[in-house]
């Protein structure tokens, strides 16, 4: 009878379930509830791309095939200085000396949180560290202006981000008759980025150093496969990725909380050639407005705080972080094994001192 009420029991369910026991009935259940808080927390805990939507703004984006770009007035783009349009580019500067040019959009952007991809292309003739100087994708107040800073003017006011081809600065370390420690020695072609206020200065000849916020190596120049540029803003956060390794993969340059960007700027692409050259030409701009979710508190806290001018928060303490003159490994493993020596030493001293003043306390007392 037992054995019959057993199979009357397992016929209504599935029979690997009816074999198991209890016990392990209970693990199983609390198996899956840990797999499904598991899932839950990671959906909760996923980072700001999960929580994203992006619209491609065609208005503030520049692609093939460039239909009225320098030609009509009523091209979202305006041309400036020694660029051209083709039908494969938008070539800023040719492969000659001492030339420059932009193209700037002529509708400013009001958008709260954006992403910028650059395809683009940097090829000449020169050779290494005999080609010059390098592109700049602009977030600023000002557009249309002429100046050193690849092909931008000096003292701007708002974001730019360079892709720096030629090292200036070795001339200057050679100068003050300086080296260049592990730390600080670059390889060039080298991409930073840097926010402007209208009273700061580029360094061409240390290469933007003073006044970066990060960034990092890139070789960019003539190569077979396509490169790109990926600017994020998001949050008042700046986020710089590149792809130029033909893999279609990016790859983090820098990251950086705080930055503070005020809206209705304009976007433009520069470029500039001394000496040395190179063509510089811009496959296309493609800007994306991004639907980032905010709670109630987050938006209030922005409306409250407007930004009208351009800053970065705790900007000392990200210079600071970079150590211009850092130390290489081998001095930090000397600073610490002297500093453990020390420490040892002062030890001993204070444990013979102290045996000493100890006996002399017990001979007191005889």
């Amino acid at each position: 009878m037992a054995a019959a009420s057993s199979r009357n029991h397992c016929r209504g369910c599935k029979l690997p379930f009816c074999l198991i026991s209890r016990e392990e009935k209970m693990l199983l259940k609390l198996y899956w509830t840990f797999v499904f808080l598991v899932f839950i927390a990671s959906r909760c805990l996923a980072d700001d791309d999960h929580e994203m939507e992006e619209f491609l703004k065609r208005e503030y984006s520049l692609f093939k095939p460039y239909q009225g770009v320098g030609s009509s007035g009523s091209s979202p783009w305006e041309l400036m200085g020694d660029v051209m349009v083709t039908t494969d580019q938008v070539r800023l500067t040719p492969d000659l000396q001492s030339r420059q040019g932009a193209v700037w959009s002529r509708i400013p952007c009001h958008l709260k949180d954006w992403e910028m991809q650059v395809h683009f292309k940097i090829h000449g003739q020169g050779k290494k560290n005999l080609n010059g100087d390098g592109l700049a994708i602009w977030y600023t107040k000002e557009r249309m202006q002429k100046g050193p800073v690849f092909g931008n003017m000096d003292n701007f006011t708002g974001l730019g981000v360079f892709v720096d081809t030629y090292p200036n600065e070795e001339k200057f370390i050679e100068a003050q008759k300086k080296r260049y420690t592990p730390r600080t020695q670059r390889i060039f072609p080298f991409v930073l980025a840097m926010v402007g206020n209208g009273s700061i200065s580029y360094n061409h000849e240390r290469d933007g150093r003073p006044t970066e916020l990060g960034g990092c190596n890139a070789m960019v120049r003539n190569l077979k496969h396509d490169t790109f540029l990926f600017i994020r803003y998001v949050r008042r956060r700046l986020t710089v990725m590149i792809d130029i390794d033909g893999q279609h993969e990016w790859r983090d340059c820098l990251d950086i909380p705080g930055v503070r960007l005020p809206q209705g700027y304009y976007f433009g692409a520069s470029a500039l050639t001394g000496d040395l050259s190179d063509n510089h030409d811009i496959i296309s701009l493609k800007l994306y407005q991004l639907t980032v979710f905010r709670s109630q508190k987050e938006e209030e806290e922005e409306e409250e705080d407007v930004i009208t001018i351009p800053s970065v928060d705790n900007m000392e303490l990200i210079r600071l972080g970079q150590g211009e003159e850092g130390m290489s490994g081998i001095a930090v493993f000397f600073t610490v094994l002297f500093s453990l020596l020390g420490c040892i030493f002062l030890i001993v001293i204070g444990l013979v001192v102290y045996s000493h003043w100890n006996e002399s306390r017990r001979k007191r007392f005889y």
